[in-house]
């Protein structure tokens, strides 16, 4: 049977609100999922795909928790009554050997509202199944709809792409909900120091809270000659200067100044050291500056982007449920807004204005 469904769409015509629209999801093909919602994260990068022009209407969200309604003939790993997340990422570390299309609606007047692989921003939604992750029964199932986005973005970063370790030093510029994600993945890591760069005491505060133990106000200083102050090392450079910087930093934003400050801030390289900083890209990148390929090359440092924090959900979610459960990965304070569906568009303006201080979520009846 076909399931109704209360979907955000976003028009074709650039600059018109999200309106929501009654729709019937149809049975499931032989690989498709259809989940009823409990909750979605509202992540900073649907601000791009509204803004960016568009052939179609258009529906977005891409992280979300739910619990199963029914399954494809040749869906194995989840059954109707089963908790799971959604996310955008094929969930295994061997994905099936296709690609499936991107979900899609099909609107009142027969027009078609198309996704870039899932939408979440509904009541209830349809997706492959390599995008369906089981979840466990003992977490909540509201504040754990950004894991599907969020943390596997900002923790992965910081676990999968960069290989962070115990002691080593790490910067994350941005704290927002990805950003608070990288911290706390450091923290669980054994990170030390964990420096946040922001632009408010309040964001460095609310960093702390996540894990980091030094905060930098970039509207107050240059954070990179800042990081170096932190972070004396013992020798010298390959120019005769005192080394210092960070092993790892990530830029969670994709701002011009941000992704220019992220290489500047890794450690320089002793005399005679074989040793590599990395710094990862993992905010989409509005513009790209000029890179300074001196420092990268006489440095040798590594700068890298990072998808989804190269991560494998099936692999990694049930890490990310252990941080939280020991105190180590705090989704609680990091869902700081809800918003009901019919409220979207609130929801939408308020991360565009900046108000969304950790993660807002959308919370399904």
């Amino acid at each position: 049977m076909p399931t109704p469904a209360r979907v955000a769409v976003v028009p074709q015509e650039m600059g018109q609100p999200l309106r929501i629209e009654e729709v019937e999801l149809p049975d499931p093909e032989a690989t498709d999922v259809v989940v009823r919602q409990f909750a979605s994260g509202v992540c900073h990068s649907q601000l791009h795909e509204i803004h960016t022009p568009r052939a179609s209407d258009v529906v977005l969200g891409h992280e979300a928790t739910g619990e199963v309604v029914a399954v494809g003939s040749e869906v194995n790993h989840v059954n109707p009554g089963d908790r799971v997340f959604v996310t955008w990422l094929p969930r295994s570390t061997q994905p099936p050997d296709r690609r499936p299309a991107p979900a899609q609606v099909v609107q009142g007047d027969g027009s078609s509202a198309v996704s870039l692989g899932v939408f979440t921003w509904a009541d209830h939604t349809i997706a492959d199944e390599m995008y369906i992750v089981p979840m466990p029964d003992d977490v909540p199932v509201d504040v754990t709809s950004i894991v599907g986005c969020a943390v596997m973005t900002g923790a992965g970063a910081v676990m999968n792409t960069a290989g962070v370790t115990a002691g080593s030093s790490v910067a994350v510029f941005g704290v927002g909900g990805v950003g608070c994600s990288a911290l706390s993945a450091a923290k669980a890591l054994g990170a030390d120091p964990i420096i946040a760069v922001d632009l408010t005491e309040e964001k460095l505060e609310f960093a702390r809270s996540h894990g980091a133990t030094l905060g930098v106000n970039a509207s107050e200083c240059d954070p990179v000659a800042r990081i170096r102050e932190l972070t004396p090392r013992e020798g010298l450079d390959l120019m005769g200067a005192p080394c210092a910087g960070v092993d790892f930093a990530f830029d969670c934003i994709g701002a011009e100044a941000t992704i220019g400050q992220v290489a500047p801030s890794l450690r320089s390289k002793r005399w005679g050291s074989d040793e590599r900083a990395v710094a990862v890209l993992v905010g989409i990148p509005v513009s790209v500056p000029a890179i300074d390929v001196g420092d990268l090359l006489m440095h040798e440092k590594h700068l890298t982007g990072s998808i989804g924090g190269t991560s494998h959900p099936e692999r990694d979610f049930p890490i990310f449920m252990d941080w939280y459960r020991r105190g180590d990965l705090d989704l609680d304070s990091m869902v700081t807004q809800r918003f009901a569906l019919d409220e979207i568009n609130e929801a939408v303006d308020a991360l565009q204005s900046g108000q969304i201080s950790g993660r807002a979520i959308l919370v399904f009846d």
